[in-house]
């Protein structure tokens, strides 16, 4: 992951034609796989309860016209352990710049 300034949004249209914006939190190749991770823009306002509250991550994969297209990570095993992963190189992150 890299270092960035200030935060990166992008805007996503689901399969029902619904559009909503994401915060980027980073990406991570794995497994020989591409996967993003997200944070929906008002989660310091959201209750922990809510099923949207926490990272969403969505695999990346080539569309027709060779733009990413994002896919929901439906294996409960997979989205365990991408998750495992990405919530390491985070905290490895955090410690590199702790260190600085």
């Amino acid at each position: 992951m890299s270092e960035e300034y200030g935060s990166d949004f992008i805007t996503i249209v689901d399969e029902n034609g619904e559009e909503f914006e994401l915060e980027i939190v980073g990406s991570m190749d794995y497994n020989r796989k591409s996967y993003m991770a997200f944070l929906p823009p008002n989660i310091d306002s959201m209750d922990e309860n809510d099923p949207d509250y926490g990272f969403i991550l969505l695999r990346v994969v080539d569309g027709p016209d060779g733009e990413d297209l994002f896919e929901s990570i439906d294996d409960e095993e997979e989205l365990q352990d991408v998750y495992e992963h990405f919530m390491a190189l985070l905290y490895e992150d955090e410690d590199e710049e702790e260190d600085e």
